[in-house]
């Protein structure tokens, strides 16, 4: 679910057009060996999808060894895994905040 009037940056995939209506919606296509666009001229490629590209690849190895997820469970494991990916930077930092809490209750 993406909050109405966000930015929302995809390739030129078919289903993404009725992002069309209360989005700010930005494509790269990727046929015409577009896969990132400087828009404004500052030298920096502000539309592209290499980070949830990146994103996708990292998460399938790591389900691969859940097989047979349920349409229900499937949203736990990507939850989990984005809090993974979003801390995997602060390393030590978060293992001492998430043993404080466990200490804590």
């Amino acid at each position: 679910m993406v909050k109405a009037g966000s930015k929302v940056y995809t390739d030129e995939y078919s289903i993404y057009h009725w992002l069309a209506a209360g989005y700010e919606h930005k494509q790269v296509n990727h046929r015409r060996g577009e896969y990132a666009r400087d828009e404004d001229g500052d030298g920096k490629c502000e539309v592209h999808v290499n980070t949830m590209e990146c994103f996708w690849s990292l998460l399938r190895p790591w389900l691969r060894p859940h097989r047979g997820i349920s349409q229900e469970q499937l949203p736990y494991y990507l939850g989990f895994f984005e809090f993974l990916h979003n801390i995997r930077k602060r390393g030590d930092q978060v293992l001492a905040a998430l043993i404080a809490l466990l200490i804590a209750t």
